[in-house]
């Protein structure tokens, strides 16, 4: 705790201070532009990747940066993406995935994670991707996924968990009306890269050949 406790006192000391007229106009209400989902990993900072400031990203993270399909039994995330787009009104959702991902190394054999029963099930979220995998290289229903295949499947879960987006009546509506954009995102620990999908993607792009044309406009 005394990193935390130092690092409070700094932002109360300097920090706030330097940015005073940004939580003013923050003090009353938000409007961010993106909906950002991702893992709960300690390695992930949203806004440090992207160059975002605070109430430019309405975040959610969970193990996994799972999406589960829209149900009637309402859960954290639904209640997220369904706030997020029909009331703070979010043009773009990043669905943000990225290397050596825990969750994903247990979705591999979930069948290894009986003592942990609540992570196996959230987990389950994560078979559409991990049998696609196993189809793709004829691996045994009775053998787990080898590690080796880890990068593959943490790229076939973030296209999974863009499909599972698509499910949620809020964000169908909007997408259907060109209102929202959705985006699949593995962001590389080691490298800083990241690469891309959009939401009618089956394969992914290094994020300069995705976003070739915007970064044209922005650089002129």
């Amino acid at each position: 705790m005394d990193k935390i406790i130092k690092g409070v006192i700094n932002f109360r000391q300097n920090v706030y201070p330097e940015h005073k007229d940004l939580f003013g106009s923050l003090a009353d209400g938000q409007s961010p532009d993106v909906l950002f989902a991702t893992c709960s990993d300690s390695r992930i900072d949203p806004n440090l990747l992207t160059g975002t400031a605070p109430g430019d990203l309405f975040i959610c993270r969970n193990a996994g940066n799972i999406i589960p399909p829209h149900s009637n039994e309402t859960g954290g995330m639904t209640a997220s993406i369904e706030y997020a787009v029909a009331v703070l009104g979010v043009r773009h959702i990043i669905i943000c995935g990225h290397t050596d991902c825990g969750a994903i190394k247990g979705a591999l054999d979930l069948n290894a994670l009986n003592g942990l029963p609540h992570v196996k099930e959230w987990l389950g979220h994560c078979r559409s991707a991990m049998e696609i995998v196993r189809e793709r290289h004829d691996i045994p229903h009775d053998q787990p996924v080898g590690s080796e295949h880890l990068n593959e499947a943490i790229e076939e879960n973030v296209l999974q968990q863009v499909q599972h987006i698509r499910t949620h009546p809020v964000v169908a509506a909007k997408l259907a009306t060109g209102k929202v954009a959705v985006h699949g995102w593995v962001y590389n620990i080691k490298t800083g890269s990241i690469r891309c999908c959009s939401h009618n993607d089956i394969v992914f792009r290094n994020f300069d050949d995705h976003y070739a044309e915007l970064i044209e406009q922005t650089e002129v």
